[in-house]
């Protein structure tokens, strides 16, 4: 085992740590897919790809919830960890199918890149089909292998136990925010107030974003280790608020952020027609020729960096950046409070909720 994980300046040793116990999973995996022969490599392809270089997150929560806890590092925990990068890639494969996306992480997306081994391989029938069939299915692989991950991971099994109604309820729930989110860019926001259309977007933000990013990882951490049940609330409220707080950064950086960071191309959310609480705020307060061009160029395939900066301007002159950055401030000092109350229970170890204090800053202040 290498050295334990301290601070979050440690963060580059858990996610190096993670993804061996990521490798080495794909590895065992990659054993039985040898039964049907090397033409599965495509399909491994799109996993490994996908789980190289990512920012651990997910799993960080898991671990610092389980120190939180009180329960000691070990590679077993680790390997529990990495599940929730798995859930991850599972989301992101099939994410990126259903928005079309062409990149990630500053490649091609999986379904993308599939699908331009089809047309150098002259293959029969449609490229992008074939693409999108194979990531799909990639993201399948990746349920089944958090899964397994999660089951095998060394912990004794009355841990595990623990944290398992949880795990399957972050399942099932990603699941019904992926429906959410496409119901309500298919229903629109035509007849709606303000109010109603930032309720809108934040409850997509806490089902597709906030619950699975932060909160379930972190809570699950913690009932493995051992938190007991009267003590979860401030952890919750923790990570509901601070993942909260990441995906309204994610919204910004979606059309603010520089691509050689964020690995998407400039503008991309715009073209997606993302309906965000920047875009509801931006409408609510911009002139009616304003409104009309945001109506006009959101969600168009071929919006170009001219439209790009029109909406750009128009989401800073309604002063819509202003008051998301001001909500992103409000849930931060929210997620810190509940580290405050989380230490009033005497529960939970004090130099792992310093932690958790401390990736307020790394989940909010940044800039891919």
């Amino acid at each position: 085992m290498e050295d334990p994980v301290q601070t979050p300046t440690d963060l580059d040793v858990l996610r190096r740590r993670v993804q061996q116990a990521i490798d080495g999973q794909i590895a065992g995996a990659t054993k039985s897919l040898a039964a049907i022969g090397e033409e599965t490599a495509p399909l491994v392809s799109a996993v490994s790809g996908l789980l190289s270089g990512g920012k651990g997150l997910r799993a960080g929560f898991l671990y610092w919830g389980y120190r939180a806890a009180g329960g000691p590092d070990s590679d077993e925990l680790v390997r529990l960890a990495a599940s929730m990068e798995f859930f991850q890639a599972a989301a992101l494969l099939h994410d990126d199918v259903m928005d079309r996306s062409d990149t990630r992480r500053g490649m091609p997306s999986a379904h993308r890149a599939v699908a331009s081994l089809h047309s150098r391989n002259g293959w029969a029938g449609d490229a992008d089909r074939f693409g999108e069939g194979t990531a799909i299915l990639a993201g399948d692989l990746c349920l089944t292998w958090c899964d397994e991950l999660y089951a095998t991971c060394g912990l004794p099994g009355e841990q595990l136990a623990r944290g398992r109604r949880l795990f399957d309820d972050m399942r099932t729930q990603l699941m019904g925010g992926q429906f959410l989110d496409l119901l309500e860019s298919a229903r629109g926001w035509d007849g709606l107030g303000l109010d109603a259309r930032i309720a809108s977007a934040r409850k997509v933000i806490r089902f597709k974003s906030a619950k699975y990013t932060i909160e379930h990882p972190l809570l699950i951490g913690a009932l493995v280790g051992g938190a007991p049940e009267a003590a979860i609330a401030p952890l919750s409220d923790y990570g509901l608020a601070l993942g909260e707080a990441f995906q309204l950064r994610d919204d910004l950086l979606g059309v603010f952020g520089d691509p050689e960071a964020t690995g998407k191309p400039a503008g991309d959310d715009l073209r997606e027609g993302k309906r965000t609480v920047l875009v509801a705020h931006a409408l609510d307060a911009a002139s009616d020729d304003d409104r009309d061009d945001v109506e006009r160029l959101l969600g168009r395939d071929d919006l170009d960096l001219v439209g790009v900066e029109s909406i750009r301007r128009i989401l800073v002159d309604t002063g819509a950046v202003e008051r998301v950055e001001s909500l992103i401030g409000e849930l931060a000092l929210e997620a810190q409070r509940a580290v405050d109350r989380a230490r009033q229970t005497g529960a939970y170890d004090p130099s792992a909720l310093d932690v958790l204090e401390d990736l307020v800053a790394v989940a909010t202040a940044r800039h891919s």
